[in-house]
């Protein structure tokens, strides 16, 4: 299983290394389970290329393809849809800048479609809150299905599926909407109950504005449940959870 990781950024000097590192760092079997790894920026005017391209001699030598492109887009699942339509592995994970993988990730992954012959998995996440603590979100699948239970940044989809059907670039919850898409869809889809992925939040995800959690609210009901064919009651799910983030943070 060869696999492809992409990582979307815009001005994210600070933080991008932390999210490359990591991808070198993963533990490699033999032959190598990582591919390729591309690097879509938004036209960065913070030096946030250069950081990339700095990486370009140790990618080499760990014998993963880099690939890095610079310019506007419309917004991350634009961005991301890019970096899909490149992409050559088999498999593909996509991690964006400031985020990072556990060493076993790439590996994890491979070996789980192999195993199960799924189509899509994912697994558990720790988030990381601005006071510094952290916890870890599980990756569970339920007959009611709920953003609790699933984590972007620990999903790797088959490259086939990703490029037959791209992202809608609706609203700040396509991933989510892809993710109810595939399911409504019967596909097999496979949970790890292992952190393969660490998340810092306070993104455009966690925004704290009423007007931002509002603009959230109407993002996930009408392009991630009611467009995939989910009842109305999920509306209540949405508002519940924008609830709690506006409570905990």
């Amino acid at each position: 299983m060869k696999l492809t990781v992409i990582t979307i950024a815009y001005n994210s000097a600070g933080e991008i290394g932390r999210t490359i590192e990591s991808v070198l760092a993963q533990e490699q079997g033999e032959p190598p389970c990582l591919l390729e790894y591309l690097i879509i920026d938004g036209a960065s005017s913070d030096g946030t290329v250069a950081v990339a391209e700095s990486y370009a001699p140790a990618m080499e030598k760990a014998g993963i393809a880099y690939r890095i492109s610079s310019e506007p887009d419309k917004g991350i699942y634009d961005a991301m849809n890019k970096g899909i339509r490149q992409a050559t592995g088999d498999i593909i994970g996509i991690l964006n800048s400031g985020d990072w993988y556990e060493p076993m990730a790439a590996s994890t992954a491979a070996e789980t479609f192999a195993a199960t012959g799924c189509d899509l998995m994912y697994a558990n996440i720790r988030m990381h809150k601005a006071n510094g603590s952290a916890f870890v979100k599980k990756a569970r699948q339920r007959r009611y299905q709920t953003s609790r239970d699933w984590n972007h940044p620990t999903t790797f989809v088959r490259a086939q599926l990703y490029k037959q059907y791209p992202f809608r670039c609706l609203g700040i919850h396509d991933d989510y909407g892809f993710f109810l898409r595939m399911r409504r869809q019967g596909r097999h889809i496979v949970t790890v109950d292992k952190v393969l992925a660490d998340f810092v939040m306070g993104g455009a995800s966690n925004r704290k504005s009423l007007k931002a959690a509002k603009k959230r609210i109407m993002d996930r009901y009408r392009y991630c449940y009611r467009i995939n064919g989910y009842s109305r009651w999920y509306l209540a799910e949405c508002v519940a959870i924008e609830t709690v983030k506006m409570i905990l943070g």
